[in-house]
């Protein structure tokens, strides 16, 4: 199916049934790949958006796991900030791009704290709410045993939530990915996002074409590494 689709966008572009100049072509974007790759310019632009992407999703999850457990571990926090991140969460996230620029500079940092940011939020409330919704019964028996809140939470809430915090990871992929280009078309002279700007400012539609196939390869990399992870814990335990 996809190399049919590959077939009719070509056909397409060469009969100008859609406008060249704005779809490209895959031949088009097979060929500025190569010239990319063959000067080496590609690389640059690839690992520093990679390395952003990678460390946005890692911390992001990080701590949005790390502030659900407070949240359950602490009832008055969880009254308190629970309002708080649901307004947070209704926020888009993106407009807060320029606050970000003015507080922590027009650079990496600036990046790395949209991918965190749009990354946190969400991991929050959901794994917070599965925390929350794990079944009372298997804390109870613990509890019965004498165990204490941590072994409560290391026991029952953690293992019984699991399936949500991987389904989470899988989510937050796509959303670091848009956080970093969303970061980088405000400030990077470098990556996959400034690429895209670039492209649009010179009207290059073809490297903006091959920015996105890029992101959507790199995307889904990680996707499929994050299901490996799932399958392989899921193994284990």
């Amino acid at each position: 199916m996809f190399v049919v689709f590959l077939v009719l966008w070509e056909i397409s572009s060469r009969q100008e049934w859609i406008n060249p100049l704005l779809f490209s072509s895959p031949k088009q974007i097979t060929a500025l790949f190569i010239e990319k790759v063959g000067d080496g310019s590609l690389f640059s632009h690839v690992g520093i958006t990679l390395f952003e992407t990678i460390c946005g999703f890692l911390l992001g999850t990080l701590f949005g796991t790390l502030l659900a457990a407070l949240l359950w571990w602490n009832t008055f926090l969880s009254k308190v900030l629970d309002p708080y991140l649901v307004i947070l969460n209704a926020m888009p996230k993106i407009a807060l791009g320029p606050i970000l620029i003015v507080t922590l500079g027009p650079n990496f940092k600036s990046i790395l704290g949209m991918g965190v940011l749009i990354t946190v939020i969400i991991t929050t409330i959901v794994i917070y709410s599965a925390f929350k919704n794990v079944e009372p019964n298997y804390v109870k028996v613990i509890q019965t045993f004498g165990g204490s809140k941590f072994h409560c939470f290391k026991e029952a809430v953690l293992p019984a939530s699991f399936p949500t915090i991987i389904s989470t990871l899988k989510v937050n992929v796509g959303l670091a990915w848009v956080g970093v280009i969303v970061g980088e078309f405000l400030v990077s002279k470098q990556g996959l996002g400034y690429m895209i700007i670039y492209g649009f400012q010179v009207f290059n539609f073809t490297l903006v074409l091959l920015s996105l196939v890029i992101i959507a390869a790199l995307a889904t990399i990680m996707y499929q590494l994050v299901e490996l992870l799932e399958r392989k814990l899921i193994r284990e335990k």
